[in-house]
């Protein structure tokens, strides 16, 4: 049985998004799993080295190839990862994100992440230094509830490449920074996930996001969030 939280105009599940009726208007922003957990390691350790990696806890789907033709229909979608499932995507152009800013390459982690658009257009760099304990984007607070948990600003920066796109879905929330960016930029959004520590953070980091209002962002007209299963 699914949970579901409405938080503002955010509405929240906690289930398998493979099992919920989603609107086909809305546009996909996500950062799916796309199995690699089985040769990720930390610091070029290797995958068989688990002793110093944090526990932040499991990632569903990760031990397994990312599947993405359930999403690649919607009218826009932004899919983090896509590099490691390209060869199941149609066309489309590539956001790449330089995660060192400014900075020259120090560690055994990549320097870069890239995402896919289902949209003709130029390719787009966005640079934001994010890693390690080393973040550009002090709105995060220097703290990570997810293992690939993208910085706010990344996600505001996604959403500002799909300004007419009204409802937001991440079907692979994690710890909810995509929902956070809607509603600092007023967009409606569903998510979900399937981990219920996740899902109860993103909860959290999504009230406490309407809390702190952004000065100078408009809050968002009341606009209901079309039904989905119950």
């Amino acid at each position: 049985m699914s949970r579901v939280e409405r938080i503002g105009d955010c509405e929240l599940w906690l289930g398998d998004c493979r099992e919920i009726d989603l609107p086909r208007e809305a546009a996909i922003v996500s950062d799916p799993p796309y199995g690699i957990g089985y040769v990720r390691g930390i610091g070029g350790l290797g995958a068989q080295d688990k002793s110093r990696r944090r526990d932040y806890g499991e990632i569903h789907g990760d031990d397994a190839p990312f599947d993405p033709s359930p999403w690649v229909e919607f009218p826009d979608v932004i899919l983090w990862g896509a590099n490691h499932f390209a060869s199941k995507l149609p066309h489309g152009r590539w956001f790449a994100w330089n995660k060192l800013g400014s900075f020259e390459p120090w560690d055994s982690y990549s320097d870069v992440e890239f995402a896919w658009h289902n949209a003709r257009g130029k390719d787009l760099i966005f640079s934001l230094l994010w890693k390690g304990l080393a973040q550009g984007d002090k709105r995060d607070n220097g703290l990570r509830g997810h293992p690939t948990q993208k910085p706010q600003r990344l996600m505001e920066w996604c959403l500002d490449q799909i300004p007419h796109a009204e409802l937001i879905i991440d079907p692979f929330m994690g710890s909810g920074t995509t929902g956070v960016a809607c509603v600092k930029l007023g967009r409606r959004f569903i998510g979900i996930e399937l981990e219920p520590r996740y899902f109860d953070i993103a909860c959290k980091r999504i009230e406490a996001a309407y809390r702190q209002p952004d000065l100078f962002v408009a809050p968002p007209a009341p606009k209901p969030i079309q039904e989905a299963l119950l």
